[in-house]
């Protein structure tokens, strides 16, 4: 059974690397390690999404990219970088056309070192990415009721009119 009301959903993409962290998020869907018994579903659409899964460092033609995914993706969202690439650029930081890692572009809240990461520990970066999803959406629905807070300002009779 799943610990939140509703299931999140996450979409994954790469940046640029040597996919050695995608074919290990891969390998967290099928039944040996089923990601999904904590109530996640993988989805392409990240207008649907709650968690941003991003492998691969960021280079010039993948950051508009990040970015537009990260926009699209509806309040309040949780981003995790899996592999040292994603992290800080790994072994390609030197390279000419590396930004770096994931957040050179947006904000991260879980990091899953690793080269490539094991899917052991990619299952715990979601798991402490759905906690901080829980706390960032409690916060959330407190300020959202505080913007929808109605004041009422008290009712005055008028002074009657003396005859």
């Amino acid at each position: 059974m799943s610990m939140f009301k509703r299931s999140p959903w996450m979409v994954h993409y790469d940046g640029a690397s040597c996919n050695g962290c995608d074919i290990e998020v891969l390998a967290c869907l099928t039944p040996r390690y089923d990601v999904e018994r904590f109530g996640v579903i993988n989805t392409g659409n990240p207008k649907h999404a709650d968690v941003l899964l991003i492998t691969g460092y960021i280079n010039e033609q993948s950051q508009p990219v990040v970015r537009q995914i990260y926009q699209q993706m509806p309040d309040p969202k949780v981003v995790i970088a899996i592999g040292i690439c994603a992290t800080s650029g790994g072994i390609f930081s030197e390279c000419y056309n590396t930004k770096g890692g994931v957040d050179s572009t947006i904000p991260v809240d879980v990091y899953v070192p690793g080269c490539a990461a094991r899917p052991e520990s990619i299952i715990d970066g979601v798991v402490k990415g759905l906690a901080v999803l829980e706390t960032k959406r409690a916060a959330w629905r407190i300020e959202r009721k505080k913007r929808n807070r109605v004041f009422r300002l008290p009712f005055f009779k008028p002074k009657a009119s003396p005859p």
